[in-house]
């Protein structure tokens, strides 16, 4: 409900009996306003480029650019309360793009087993190092003590090889390249009288030779460095190994087939196409199912005391399943207590309600060309104030099924709607997504049945409801037509029903609200022929049975004719149908 029809309401101080008729449109989210602190930082200019004064035409020049770019990777969305394709080649291209990258991720993460793998375990505290620098300071010696070490060190090395050359035996290979390589070291130092450069030539010929000393510290750092690189070789060695995990959702394995598709596409949908918000909500759907342990809830008994609190009956003019929550069930103290009294009683309900659910959506094939959302009948009549108990109607409840339930409700369309649910409305609306708002159509007593006639025919609509469908076994079925007519004020109907050969007629009709008066009679086409009273004329108050049924044996073609007296100051909503039965 937009903020302006509830600040209407609020001024005019509705009262009980006032009317909400309100059709919630697609309307963005404002944009949050910065604050000092949330202020953008200033654009730091490029050193290289002087800056130029912005003139008008690159001003426009720039909105361009920046509409382009924000049309080109805009994701287009429905508008429309129908329900979105889920056929591949119907998606735009965008919208294909992201089902790819979320199926990468998901077939990622199901070769990974993250799905049901435990979480990791928290990085251990770093120690912090000692400064380096300090040391190294401390111990570097001065280079002009460098060199004469290293001096020293390399005469008493070319003397240790000519002493060992002289000893060694040329059978190895290796022997004779080590020989070769001290014959060129001795000549190079007979050859130069230089002091300083036959040490840096015969360092050259040393380090070829002589293998340098091995540091066992330099060793065991290259040994734990390569540890983890090993381990992680074996891991993934391992992975390739294990086959990737199986996780299904509503009886669909994910990834198997194109209804895998359709279930993605609602998380994707309920994100609006964020990839990664919709992986991480698909992530946490998949946990709390098991933790919540969905598949053992399904075979669970929980009773009967809300049958007639939530049920499903019948489907929409599209032909989506239609599920009614009657609240007004609640002023039944008895199931009242029982339902929400205390927390375990509560929790059982809602348990109750997931369960409920559950089987419904498993009643989905998730073919994409099929139907697999729900429409919601949300009946306010005589219902109790609740809501406003922040401990039996909690916005943790909502979410929960907002979260793990995406895209599954087509239309929300709440019906006898008190004026009290204007606050409760504004409790629950931060806990619901624009999407889901979008969704939600609201009508008042008197408008109810003409708003819900918009989406679900007549002969679909249970009585209670104010349609003509009715549970047993009854004359009629939802397979038969109803006519709908509009009943002026201070007007009288008539409606005729014409009958061609012997038979008998039956028909049923009811009058939302009645205060009218209500006659039938039999007028045969013969003339001279009698006029037979069905009915006799009567006033139908609406504290009677909501719906009223007749039937006629015809011997001779003529028809049936139906009167309504409406002489009330309020038009009417007449609902009738009728089916010939043939007599033998």
């Amino acid at each position: 409900m937009t903020e302006e029809s509830k600040n209407s309401a609020a001024e005019a101080g509705a009262p009980p009996s006032a009317e909400v008729v309100t059709v919630v449109a697609d309307v963005p989210q404002a944009e949050k306003p910065l604050t000092q602190t949330e202020a953008p930082p200033a654009p730091v200019p490029e050193p290289e480029e002087a800056q130029k004064p912005a003139t008008t035409d690159d001003v426009v020049e720039a909105e361009k650019q920046t509409k382009t770019a924000e049309e080109e990777t805009a994701v287009p969305q429905s508008v429309s309360c129908n329900e979105e394709s889920y056929v591949l080649a119907e998606l735009p291209e965008l919208q294909k793009k992201a089902l790819e990258e979320f199926k990468n991720l998901v077939r990622d993460a199901l070769n990974k087993h993250q799905f049901t793998a435990p979480p990791p375990p928290p990085p251990a505290p770093k120690e912090e190092e000692p400064k380096a620098e300090e040391k190294t300071d401390e111990q570097e010696p001065p280079k002009e003590e460098e060199k004469k070490k290293d001096e020293e060190e390399a005469k008493t090395e070319v003397k240790t090889v000519d002493q060992e050359a002289s000893k060694v035996e040329p059978e190895k290979e290796k022997e004779k390249e080590k020989e070769k390589a001290v014959v060129v070291v001795t000549e190079v130092a007979t050859v130069d009288d230089d002091g300083a450069k036959t040490v840096e030539a015969i360092e050259e010929s040393v380090v070829s030779v002589t293998p340098a000393p091995v540091d066992e510290a330099t060793s065991s750092a290259k040994t734990e460095a390569e540890e983890p690189k090993k381990k992680e070789e074996e891991k993934e060695e391992q992975e390739v190994c294990v086959p990737p995990e199986e996780v299904s959702i509503w009886g669909i394995p994910l990834l198997a087939d194109d209804r895998s598709d359709v279930i993605l596409l609602k998380f994707l949908r309920a994100r609006d196409y964020k990839v990664k918000e919709a992986f991480n909500m698909l992530k946490n759907t998949v946990k709390w199912r098991k933790e919540y342990g969905i598949d053992d809830l399904i075979e669970e008994d929980l009773g009967s005391d809300w049958d007639k609190v939530v049920f499903s009956h019948g489907v929409d003019k599209e032909g989506h399943p239609v599920c009614y929550n009657v609240f007004g069930e609640f002023q039944n103290m008895e199931l009242y207590q029982n339902t929400f009294s205390d927390e375990e009683k509560r929790t059982k309900f809602i348990k109750w309600r997931i369960q409920f659910l559950e089987k419904s959506i498993r009643k989905f094939d998730f073919n994409p060309t099929a139907i697999s959302t729900i429409v919601q009948v949300n009946d306010l009549k005589n219902s109790p104030g609740f809501f406003l108990n922040k401990e039996l109607v909690t916005g943790q409840a909502i979410q929960l099924l907002q979260d793990n339930y995406p895209e599954f409700v087509a239309k929300q369309v709440f019906i006898n709607v008190p004026w009290w649910y204007l606050a409760f409305s504004r409790v629950i609306s931060p806990f619901l997504t624009q999407r889901t708002k979008n969704k939600f159509v609201y009508a008042g007593p008197s408008k109810s049945a003409d708003t819900l006639f918009k989406y679900i025919a007549p002969e679909q609509v249970p009585v209670q409801q104010g349609g003509l469908s009715q549970d047993g076994d009854q004359e009629f079925t939802s397979s038969d037509s109803v006519t709908e007519v509009t009943i002026k004020p201070s007007t009288k109907e008539t409606v005729e029903i014409p009958v061609t050969e012997t038979s008998v007629l039956v028909w049923e009709l009811r009058v939302l609200g009645w205060n009218v008066s209500y006659g039938a009679e039999f007028v045969p086409s013969t003339e001279g022929h009698y006029t037979v009273i069905v009915q006799k004329a009567r006033k139908v108050n609406s504290t009677e049975e909501a719906v009223i049924s007749n039937s006629f044996k015809v011997g001779e073609p003529g028809k049936i004719v139906l009167t309504i007296d409406n002489q009330s100051s309020k038009k009417k909503k007449l609902l009738y149908r009728s089916k010939t039965k043939i007599c033998s």
